[in-house]
This record gives C-alpha cells, structure tokens and sequence, in this order.
C-alpha cells in the first residue's frame, strides 16, 4: 500500500532533485500539497513517521 498511498499512509516520501537526499512530508508542513510522489524515481508513502525515518529518510523542515 505504500507506494499508492490511502487515508492511512499519508506522509510522502520525497526525493530532492537537487541533492538526491530522502525526505518525508507530513500533513500540514509547507509544501505538504504541492509535492508530487513518483514512484519510477524511487519516492513512497509512509504509515508513520517512524516507518520513514527507519527507512532512512529524514523529516522536511518546513
């Protein structure tokens, strides 16, 4: 489920462009709406925070 994502697993898994780092995004941070999850390059959905940071992404700053 977690590259399709639901109501559950909201938090986007996101890769930057410019850095290549792995960061997640949770509902209501700045630029939560906007990012897009593209599975082909590696992004995913997450269940939890706690899911993500296990899995070696780091939460954004905004």
């Amino acid at each position: 489920f977690g590259l399709l994502g639901n109501l559950t697993c909201n938090i986007k898994g996101n890769i930057s462009i410019n850095t290549g780092e792995r960061i997640y995004h949770v509902p209501g941070q700045e630029h939560y709406w906007e990012t897009k999850i593209s599975a082909q390059y590696g992004e995913r959905w997450f269940c939890s925070e706690a899911e993500a940071r296990a899995a070696g992404w780091r939460k954004a700053r905004r």
